[in-house]
């Protein structure tokens, strides 16, 4: 099992010395860490324990000042060494430090207290009593307490006991999601290039993977990987991982950002939360307050609404929030984040991502919280057919709903096969894509309304455009989606489909009087004109009306089949057309083929005309053109 073990403590409470009496390795690493002789960033180091077990190792700075580089550690510990001096007992940062690991669900933790050499026994029990208190209300209540002195000695063998056993206790299932490790550091390795490390909390990478790295659009290839200091082939969720990466540029990528699978694509920033405001805080959590957000190693401005009538959230309470942020992240369903003032001086609460890409809210939002408690505590079926009603848009395609639920495609597949209420796009054998049957009902009511209104105000046109119509409608639907709806209508009649037109089936193209008064003329004046016709223009000053009516009118005549349009601004009676097309076939099967001239010669018309007819013969596969002849097609 890979585990990784953190420090958490008050400043000067012995997390580096500790650490220094378990592995032998000095995780201040630089030099004003030394001069100082307090840790100020993150420091790193492994511990063997006796199963041969290889855990790594985070040390984390403990003065107040350096809070943020303790969040970025504490966000992938799996077992935490929380020192309490015995000297000092519970301090500021013991508490701060403690709400954080709590707010980042660390369940196993181990509270050692620290410099036992230097009180008496009295003190030690105090200080025990100290800690029980202040567990009582955390993720670490009921954690054992170890007492030690890394100057003696004394209680070391105890603590390593008690690592071991953490060590052996069964592992949990390990995260569903794809590969994700958040950044804690980066630099240049002379001859190989840019270095990242991190602790992996999802997923597997191997040398040679394609990975993306987030916030941003770059992408990288792994040259190699350690853990631990040694050359592996592939790295898991759980292990403090080393990649070398190509394809970067060190001032691209650092701290914050997240080297992950290739699939995920989408960073937010706007989430659905779960917020707990813990005891320690100093105010309540006010909506529209400015807060620093910690999710992962990324540290980010943002503003807390509160989903619900409070004006807030008061201390040793919770609720459900929007969080809202000045720069984007890569957040998963589950991930836990941290809030803390804007000024970053008190930690104020934290929780639980339950939707990553969520939508603004409005105020008194129906079954809102109902919606939120299922995606939190949902079974995945659950969970996915819940933020399909929740995302703005028609459907979901399987990608982006696997990014946001935080698992792997074929999860999310198998999950809604299951599940009631939803349909797949553009089938259950093989689906793209999905949304709810609420939202169908929906779409169907919007769009059949929208081709009806269509009807009612425009009774001479045989329908609307497909595309006008989907960009019309409430939800947004892609283009191929909409053609999947569409077709779905169509196969059970509530809609009928010419070419990219759609209509009711009810719907008949009608003229009222006057119209038909005007059709009849228009009809007349083509007949009359045989295969020299007025075009459009010669209409409008031989009827005094204006073209678009002209056209509504003949368009209606053309459905009816009464005219034909050979050219835009061109129309023939249907039985000139008919007697143009007899003489043009009688003399290709005489001859074979026809000239444009002998064409023009045997209907007795101008070239304009005669070219017009031979291309709508050409167009409709009467003919076909070869040179400058046509024959008729076979």
């Amino acid at each position: 099992m890979a585990i990784v073990i953190g420090t958490a403590g008050h400043i000067d409470h012995g997390k580096t010395s500790l650490v220094r009496a378990l592995t032998g390795q000095d995780t201040d690493r630089l030099k004003e860490e030394k001069e100082r002789g307090i840790s100020i960033d993150l420091g790193f180091a492994y511990l063997d324990a006796p199963d041969g077990t290889r855990a790594g190792v985070v040390d984390v700075p403990g003065h107040e000042r350096f809070i943020r580089n303790m969040l970025a550690g504490a966000h992938g510990m799996d077992l935490v060494l929380f020192t309490v001096a015995a000297d000092d007992g519970v301090m500021p940062q013991t508490e701060e430090h403690l709400d954080i690991l709590h707010l980042l669900g660390v369940r196993r933790g181990i509270f050692v207290i620290t410099k036992t050499d230097l009180v008496e026994a009295a003190r030690v029990r105090a200080v025990r009593d100290e800690i029980e208190v202040l567990a009582a209300d955390s993720t670490l209540d009921g954690a054992p307490i170890v007492a030690v002195s890394t100057v003696t000695g004394e209680g070391l063998a105890t603590l390593r006991e008690a690592i071991g056993r953490q060590l052996a206790l069964p592992a949990g299932p390990p995260p569903r999601g794809p590969f994700r490790l958040p950044v804690d550091r980066a630099f240049v390795l002379h001859g190989h290039g840019v270095v990242v490390t991190g602790t992996a909390v999802a997923g597997t990478v191997r040398e040679g993977q394609v990975v993306r790295v987030l916030p941003g659009e770059e992408r990288a290839r792994v040259r190699s990987l350690q853990v631990h200091g040694v050359a592996v082939a592939a790295a898991h969720h759980g292990q403090r991982v080393a990649m070398n990466l190509a394809g970067v540029e060190r001032m691209t990528i650092g701290r914050g950002h997240v080297v992950c699978c290739e699939a995920l694509a989408r960073t937010t920033d706007r989430f659905d939360a779960f917020v707990e405001v813990r005891s320690g805080a100093p105010r309540r959590l006010a909506t529209h307050q400015r807060v620093r957000v910690h999710v992962g190693t990324a540290e980010v401005l943002g503003k807390v609404v509160v989903l619900d009538d409070r004006a807030a959230i008061a201390r040793r309470e919770h609720g459900w929030a929007q969080v809202v942020l000045a720069a984007p992240v890569l957040a998963l369903r589950g991930d836990r984040f941290v809030l803390r003032d804007e000024t970053a001086r008190a930690t104020l609460g934290g929780g639980v991502v339950v939707n990553p890409f969520a939508d603004r809210h409005r105020r008194g939002e129906a079954g809102l919280a109902e919606r939120l408690a299922a995606l939190r505590d949902g079974d995945l079926a659950t969970a996915a057919r819940t933020l399909l009603g929740l995302v703005p848009d028609f459907a979901c395609d399987r990608v982006a709903l696997a990014q946001a639920l935080g698992v792997a495609e074929a999860d999310v597949t198998d999950a809604l096969t299951r599940a009631g209420d939803v349909i797949a796009i553009p089938d259950p054998t093989a689906p793209e894509a999905w949304t709810t049957a609420g939202k169908w009902a929906r779409l169907v009511e919007e769009l059949t309304a929208r081709v009806a209104a269509t009807h009612d105000q425009k009774p001479t046109e045989a329908g609307i455009e497909m595309e006008h119509l989907r960009t019309q409608l409430e939800l947004a639907v892609s283009p191929k989606t909409f053609r999947w709806c569409v077709d779905r209508l169509v196969a059970t009649a509530r809609l009928v489909r010419d070419d990219s037109t759609v209509r009711l089936p009810s719907h008949r193209v009608a003229l009222a009087p006057a119209a038909q008064a005007l059709g009849t003329r228009l009809e007349a004046l083509l007949a009359e004109g045989r295969f020299v016709p007025p075009d459009l223009r010669r209409l409008e000053e031989l009827l005094h009306a204006d073209r678009r009516r002209l056209a509504e009118v003949l368009t209606v005549l053309e459905k009816e089949g009464r005219v034909v349009r050979v050219a835009p601004e061109l129309y023939f009676a249907r039985d000139a057309v008919a007697e143009a097309q007899a003489l043009l076939a009688a003399h290709c099967r005489a001859h074979g083929e026809i000239s444009a001239a002998v064409f023009r010669d045997l209907i007795g018309a101008s070239r304009k005309f005669a070219i017009a007819l031979l291309d709508w013969c050409d167009r409709t596969g009467v003919t076909t053109r070869v040179g400058d002849m046509r024959r008729l097609r076979r």
